[in-house]
């Protein structure tokens, strides 16, 4: 048997919205990767610190960032200490729990090399010997994380660190909070 009519064939409509589609996904990833390579190569990052001669050779808390953690140690502990170090000039980054999860025995402080004057500075206010860890951070700022077998800090700290006459020192900078004018808004 024949078919009476022949078939009719289908159209042959072009599909317009794949092509479309991967022409925008295309120009979405071409833009995007300019925008990353512009805001990588025009970065507007300030020095995370300023080397500096220190006035008499000496290193002084003020002169020093510090982030005090607690990891292990019995709950608000890292904020008492960082009162007490406050309250001897230092400069208080962050005060939180040990951000790794890591717990110590007594306390351990971390910063750029194991004989830097900041980690001196800092280890001069503790009863106990701390580990001193170097994980060559840039911005020179010192990570005291104290765990449960952390006493307090002495009475009497040190009050500076001689450094070498003549060197430079590293100083991280230290962002003091600035008044928002009125009628501002501070976002």
């Amino acid at each position: 048997m024949t078919a009476i009519h022949p078939q009719p064939r289908p159209h042959s409509r072009i599909r317009w919205r794949t092509p479309i589609t991967m022409v925008i996904l295309l120009g979405i990833l071409a833009g995007g990767g300019w925008w990353g390579w512009n805001s990588l190569i025009n970065s507007s990052a300030e020095p995370t610190c300023v080397e500096q001669k220190l006035p008499n050779n000496r290193l002084v808390p003020k002169q020093v960032v510090l982030n005090v953690y607690n990891g292990g140690a019995r709950a608000g502990s890292a904020q008492r200490v960082a009162d007490a170090l406050k309250q001897r000039g230092f400069n208080i980054g962050k005060i939180s729990n040990e951000p790794k999860g890591n717990k110590v025995d007594v306390a351990e402080l971390r910063g750029v090399a194991t004989n830097s004057p900041e980690l001196a500075l800092v280890a001069g206010q503790l009863n106990q010997k701390a580990v001193m860890v170097a994980d060559g951070r840039t911005d020179h700022t010192v990570d005291l994380v104290i765990g449960a077998g952390f006493g307090s800090v002495r009475l009497k700290g040190m009050p500076s660190v001689q450094v070498p006459a003549g060197t430079t020192v590293c100083l991280p900078v230290i962002h003091t909070p600035q008044p928002i004018p009125s009628g501002q808004n501070p976002n």
